[in-house]
């Protein structure tokens, strides 16, 4: 390896290795944040909490990575630039891409080791995080009630609220407690407008405190016939206040390292995300079959004939001039109530399909993403390289935040490309790409400009122009008034 080829893989890792770290850091401490609610509150001892941040620091590593490249290219090159060693080299007779070769190299392993890393490391991690806060939820179950649908985390009840409020999030607002611990069904229910959670430490009981609601319970006594059943009597009634508590002793002692949750597309290897996504596949092919199956029969698209009815029995080829008008009126409200009755059923569907095709298009795009994620470490090199070139400007200012800006537009397209995708709207594989599809043409032209030599970009000469535009701008609406 030549001298050259030395400085410039040393001028390159110096910034890597410090960008990628404090990028890393930056990722960990939002992810904890995002997180916050999760720890807050529960107890949880050095070891698990140290755990919890190994695990989110591994999953924030294939997203520094990117960063770092980005950001230590623009500032590697840069600072070639600005010293005058990249005119020397060019003096020489050595060229942008002699200079970048050994880089060019050197990305390209990194991004190897960034798909490596996301199909070995980043499943593992993803699965352990995953696990440990649903344990988290375990071992403080009023925080892992979800507003909108029925809670059964908790033993012995199903609960449902329109949403919490408050400022520790305890209170909840048009409430409906199932009541199953007697163990024969749902034989009680709760409802109440507001209701308010409240949990002493080491306490074994959640308490619920309910406002303005009905009680109302069956008195079933299951030793009589079925029938007789039916005329048992009930309870009703309305409280201004009812206090329900639940036995949460279960939730006391929590195992933190159980590993109940084993199905997400993100716990699984590119191989395994193949052959996931193909069962899944085959099972949503069956599912839209035999819907289409049932669509056919309840509209009687098999009493069909082949031919046509009306020319062999000499009748009328539209088809209610076959009929009295008594019978078109009955002729039609039939087709209209069989129409609704279909669009009902598909509307009823819809939900349930989208979901399978949900489900699926996870798969598929955790897959591209991952080969996409690791491409991108060469196409953020190949825009950081030839603007440090141009820019000509070393160091933690401008190549920080041209960086940062490069990197948020980059990542807000691979987002609404991947949200595209799920929904269906654009395939999988266009979704994970579409990041790279738009900034890979703004990395073409950067390097031929650089190249070419096209000269640097003036950021001071680009800010005086737009002062001097807003005062003419200015002066000409003061003349106007």
């Amino acid at each position: 390896m030549k001298i050259l080829d030395k400085y410039i893989l040393k001028s390159f890792l110096t910034p890597f290795i410090a960008t990628f770290f404090v990028v890393l850091f930056v990722l960990v401490m939002q992810a904890l944040w995002l997180r916050f609610d999760d720890l807050a509150g529960k107890g949880l001892n050095f070891v698990v909490l140290m755990k919890f941040v190994w695990y989110i620091t591994l999953i924030s590593v294939p997203t520094a990575i990117p960063i770092g490249v980005l950001l230590s290219s623009i500032m590697a090159i840069g600072d070639l630039g600005e010293n005058y060693e990249f005119a020397a080299a060019k003096s020489a007779g050595v060229s942008l891409q002699r200079l970048i070769k050994p880089l060019i190299i050197l990305v390209f392993f990194i991004g190897a080791f960034n798909f490596m890393f996301l199909n070995y490391v980043f499943p593992n991690a993803m699965f352990k995080t995953k696990n440990l806060i649903l344990n988290f939820k375990k071992s403080k179950p009023a925080l892992a009630l979800v507003p909108g649908t029925f809670n059964d985390e908790i033993p012995g009840y199903s609960i449902k609220f329109d949403e919490k409020f408050g400022e520790n999030d305890d209170q909840l607002k048009n409430v409906l407690i199932k009541d199953l611990s007697a163990g024969r069904g749902n034989i009680k229910d709760i409802t109440a407008r507001e209701g308010k959670i409240t949990t002493e430490e080491g306490s074994k009981y959640m308490t619920l405190i309910l406002t303005d609601g009905y009680y109302y319970e069956d008195h079933v006594n299951y030793n009589n016939p079925y029938n007789d059943r039916k005329n048992l009597p009930f309870s009703k009634a309305h409280f201004d206040k009812y206090v329900v508590n639940i036995d949460i002793s279960s939730f006391n002692n929590v195992d933190f390292d159980s590993e109940s949750l084993k199905e997400a597309h993100e716990m699984y290897s590119a191989a395994q995300l193949l052959v996931k996504a193909d069962s899944l596949k085959l099972k949503y092919d069956e599912y839209v079959k035999s819907r289409a199956d049932n669509f056919y029969l309840r509209i009687g698209g098999n009493k069909l004939y082949k031919s046509d009815s009306a020319k062999i029995s000499n009748l009328e080829p539209e088809i209610l001039d076959n009929f009295e008008l008594k019978e078109k009126v009955i002729v039609l409200d039939n087709a209209i109530q069989s129409s609704n009755r279909s669009i009902d059923n598909l509307v009823n569907g819809r939900d349930t399909f989208k979901n399978n095709r949900k489900a699926l298009n996870m798969f598929d795009i955790e897959f591209f993403n991952r080969i996409s994620f690791s491409f991108a470490c060469l196409v953020l090199f190949f825009i950081g390289a030839p603007l440090g070139s141009i820019i000509r400007k070393g160091g933690f200012g401008i190549p920080m935040v041209l960086g940062i800006t490069i990197f948020v537009v980059y990542f807000f397209i691979s987002t609404f490309g991947k949200n595209m995708a799920e929904e269906s709207s654009i395939p999988a594989i266009l979704g994970s790409a579409l990041s790279t599809i738009i900034l890979l043409p703004v990395g073409i032209f950067l390097t031929l400009r650089a190249t070419k030599d096209k000269g640097r970009i003036d950021i001071d000469l680009i800010f005086d122009r737009v002062v001097k535009y807003f005062h003419k701008f200015a002066k000409q609406k003061n003349l106007t008034e």
